[in-house]
This record gives structure tokens, C-alpha cells and sequence, in this order.
């Protein structure tokens, strides 16, 4: 396994300066932004599009320093009732994959999106309770309707490409679980597949390992982010795990994002290491820092020290001993 960043970290740095930074950090690839949630600081799709020679110069500088790109990354909502914001979102997919295809890299993130309620919706709406019984005639009709047709296209277009679809496990989103994303996987190809991240199973109560273990029997894991979870039993008493307050709102908050060992400890993380490699996933490790309790410095580098004693990056040796 190698490991890498999620470069929206670095966004107030230029291409080159955030290159020069992953570098010297010891890192091996670098997970980049081309528009949505993201934002593209690193990445001016259309530009690189229209010219060879921007693409060139670009992964020159990226190749120049031993480095290589896990993914592309896009995370938006193609699905939703503003249909200015689903056509942004599609037609940012759609370039990104085409992007991907020129460059060689194999794997786009992304989100599954999530659907309004009906026709005429305005807003998303993501059902959590099977009863009363309009909460399900609603998710029946947002995956029958909007959510599988979308992506039997939008993941065709990929597969046709030779590109994978890592759709991030996220709550609030109809693809938010090992199971929701082995349904839509069978239900359109095998391009669509996880971007596995443990921070957002942790607050569901999933076990990471139980999850890596499931999808990777299914070949379906095509990039990991690395990223912790704090979960605060006596707010979830109060708040339970769909807590909405603001992220800000760190002392009340059922859960927060941390830097990878500040939530779950070492040895956690070296079992998700090892289920990784068990179950045949060799690629990419994408270290991502949403902690507010650490600076953007000081969050990377923890994560950076705490992977690198635990990430296997050799292949196995020979069974010597048996």
C-alpha cells in the first residue's frame, strides 16, 4: 500500500507548492479536487481538457517528484431537486472522468447524491425509518427512479472508460452503507464501487473492519480515505448519532472528526491495515483532516506519523516457515 492526501487540505497552496509539500512529507500520491465540495484549486478541468500540452506539464510536475494521482475527486449531489446543481454536478463527473481516462488514473470520488421526495421536490430528503410508511415509499421511489437509473448510466460511462467510481460511504446520502452500495453495485456495474471511510461508519456503528471485510469479498473497495471518528457516549446520550448540531460545536457534539489515532487508537488502525491487504486491497491510503481541534500542520503530520507505523507497503513474503 502507499499512502497519500486529499489535497483539498492544501487549497490556499499553489499546484506546485502543495506538491513540493506532500513530497517532503514522505507521502507517495496525491487525491485531488476537480470541482464540487472539493473545489478544483489544483485542477482546472476544462483547461487541461482542451490541451495536451497543460496535460503533460501537469503530470510532469507531479511525476518529477516520485508522486502519483490516487483519484480525482468530484463529491456532489447529480441527483438533486435543484436541477442547476445536479447538471454542475453530472457535468463535473463526466469531465473529471474523461480527465481521468487522458492522465491513467483509475478512480473517481464522488458521492451517490441523494433525491427529493418526488417530482416536485425542492429539497433532498434522506429517509432514516422504515415506519411510518411513507418514509419507504419515498426510498423506493428515490433509488428506483432517480438513484438507479442515474448511475446505470453515469457508472456505464466510467466502466466504458476503464475508470472506477469510489462513492464515499457518507451519511446523508442514499449510498451511505457496505449494504446500500453493494445494492446499487448490482443494480448497474462493477465500476461503481467504495471510497472506503472509516470516520463515516464509526458514527453510523459500523465496524471498519467488518465493512472492509464485506466489500472487499466483493472486489468492491477502490480507495480509502484515512480519517478518525471521536465518538462522545454522553452526548450521544443526549443527542443520539444523527446529531445535527454544527461540527463547530465540539463539547456538546455526539461525535467529531479527528485526525487519524485521535479517535480510535493505534491498534485499531493496524487491523484496518491488515483487513485491507487480507482482502485484496493493495492501492492508495488518502490521508483526509477535518479536525477541529488540530491546525491543518499539525493534523496532517499526525496522521502522516501515526499511518506510516502502521501501513503495510511491502508484498508479503513467502511462507518460509511452512
Amino acid at each position: 500500500m502507499k499512502l497519500g492526501v486529499f489535497t483539498v487540505l492544501f487549497s490556499e497552496k499553489s499546484f506546485e507548492d502543495m506538491l513540493d509539500y506532500v513530497k517532503a512529507a514522505g507521502l507517495d500520491a496525491v487525491e485531488i479536487g476537480t470541482g464540487g465540495n472539493p473545489g478544483n484549486a489544483h485542477c482546472d478541468l476544462d483547461a487541461l481538457l482542451e490541451s495536451e500540452d497543460k496535460r503533460k506539464a501537469y503530470m510532469e510536475a507531479i511525476h518529477s517528484r516520485g508522486l502519483s494521482i490516487s483519484a480525482f475527486s468530484c463529491h456532489a449531489n447529480p441527483i438533486i431537486p435543484d436541477k442547476a446543481y445536479a447538471n454542475e454536478s453530472h457535468d463535473t463527473f463526466i469531465k473529471t472522468v474523461r480527465l481521468a481516462e487522458m492522465l491513467d488514473v483509475p478512480v473517481v470520488n464522488c458521492f451517490s447524491g441523494t433525491a427529493g421526495d418526488h417530482e416536485g421536490a425542492k429539497y433532498p430528503n434522506w429517509p432514516v425509518s422504515p415506519w411510518p410508511t411513507e418514509y419507504s415509499d419515498v426510498l423506493k421511489w428515490q433509488w428506483e427512479e432517480k438513484l438507479i437509473p442515474y448511475w446505470k448510466d453515469a457508472g456505464q460511462f466510467a466502466e466504458d472508460r476503464g475508470i472506477k467510481v469510489g462513492l464515499e460511504l457518507h451519511g446523508g446520502f442514499l449510498v451511505h452503507t457496505p449494504y446500500t452500495l453493494l445494492k446499487l453495485r448490482e443494480e448497474t456495474c462493477p465500476s461503481i464501487g467504495a471510497n472506503l471511510d472509516p470516520s463515516h461508519l464509526w458514527w453510523q456503528g459500523i465496524d471498519p473492519v467488518g465493512a472492509i471485510k464485506i466489500l472487499g469479498k466483493a472486489e468492491a473497495i477502490h480507495h480509502f480515505h484515512a480519517k478518525d471518528t471521536f465518538i462522545d457516549q454522553d452526548n450521544v446520550n443526549m443527542y443520539g448519532l444523527t446529531d445535527m448540531q454544527p461540527y463547530g460545536n465540539v463539547q456538546t457534539r455526539a461525535w467529531t472528526f479527528r485526525s487519524v489515532g485521535c479517535g480510535h487508537g493505534i491498534q485499531e488502525w493496524s487491523d484496518m491495515m491488515s483487513a485491507l491487504r487480507t482482502y485484496g486491497y493493495d492501492y492508495v491510503v488518502s490521508i483526509e483532516h477535518e479536525d477541529p481541534l488540530m491546525s491543518v500542520e499539525e493534523g496532517f503530520k499526525r496522521a502522516v506519523t501515526n499511518l506510516q507505523s502502521v501501513l503495510i507497503k511491502d508484498k508479503p513474503a513467502d511462507m518460509w516457515w511452512a
